[in-house]
């Protein structure tokens, strides 16, 4: 709860020097708000920004709902206005950041943590792999997942980047492609040796029945998330997006906060000293050799 606090608090003195700088400096009015009225939108986004964020510090949890409310609202809205005129693209980047971060502070006011085993539903609950055919539907799942998170969300942020302004372009794609095509070796490498030898699938909802510390296990703990962070990181590379590859790194902290340590709880509850064993001995992210 006092981590929520002090980032209101944060937050309302954020909000009151951004402000400060719309009404003085054109550049900063001109990139975050575009052509609308900064007096109208001052006098919404004062109270239920800046004035809301301040009570929150003070651990008024209504305060909190309404700022960080407030702030999604704001983001979701100047994420539009951009798109249809090309303007405001760096108002909707903080306030896309702040809404994020404002999430997380409301739930540590409300509940003292993040609940972050809110988000493992669906076809992400952690569920052991039924009788299947592992390799066909791991293949399936690859082919989805990727067409997804690699293909149709990076392409959406890089035409958003293009549309508003804040494409850089540099001769990366080369790169790019070397890079993702080695992650991607690894990926299915990865995925294979879950399927075959752990009786099973990358996906939670259908986790696998062995503890797998074989191929790129033995290596690293994490052999999939890695490829999949760095193609991601890769993709970005080849649209010569930026955001992309913020996007990627998002991504990366997602699942190392949010939802590794389900899994790695799940595991020990499974496996128990063997699990345990295995992960003293090989790391998360960084290489072990075997």
């Amino acid at each position: 709860m006092r981590w929520g606090r002090i980032y209101f608090g944060v937050q309302a003195l954020a909000g009151t020097a951004w402000w400060v700088l719309v009404f003085a400096v054109p550049w900063v009015r001109a990139s975050t708000l575009g052509s609308l009225n900064p007096v109208f939108v001052a006098a919404l986004d004062i109270p239920l920004f800046v004035v809301a964020s301040a009570v929150a510090a003070a651990g008024v949890r209504a305060a909190a709902v309404v700022a960080s409310g407030w702030t999604a609202l704001v983001a979701a809205a100047l994420a539009v206005y951009a798109t249809v005129t090309a303007e405001a693209a760096w108002g909707v980047l903080l306030m896309t950041a702040a809404a994020g971060a404002s999430a997380v502070a409301l739930a540590l006011l409300l509940f003292g943590r993040v609940p972050t085993e809110w988000i493992l539903f669906g076809p992400f609950a952690i569920r052991e792999a039924r009788p299947m055919r592992y390799l066909p539907v791991t293949i399936v799942q690859m082919l989805l997942f990727w067409g997804f998170f690699l293909g149709v969300v990076p392409l959406a942020i890089s035409w958003a980047e293009q549309r508003w302004g804040l494409r850089i372009d540099a001769p990366t794609w080369g790169l790019g492609v070397v890079v993702f095509t080695l992650a991607s070796a690894l990926g299915v490498w990865s995925a294979i040796t879950m399927s075959t030898v752990g009786e099973g699938t990358p996906l939670p909802m259908a986790t696998a029945k062995r503890l797998v510390v074989a191929g790129p296990y033995r290596w690293v703990r994490n052999p999939m998330a890695v490829a999949g962070i760095v193609q991601g990181v890769a993709v970005g590379l080849i649209l010569s997006s930026w955001l992309v590859v913020v996007y990627a790194l998002t991504g990366s902290l997602l699942w190392n906060y949010a939802v590794r340590p389900h899994e790695e709880a799940d595991l020990e509850r499974r496996f128990g000293d063997s699990y345990r064993e295995y992960r003293d001995r090989v790391r998360c992210w960084v290489p072990t050799v075997p």
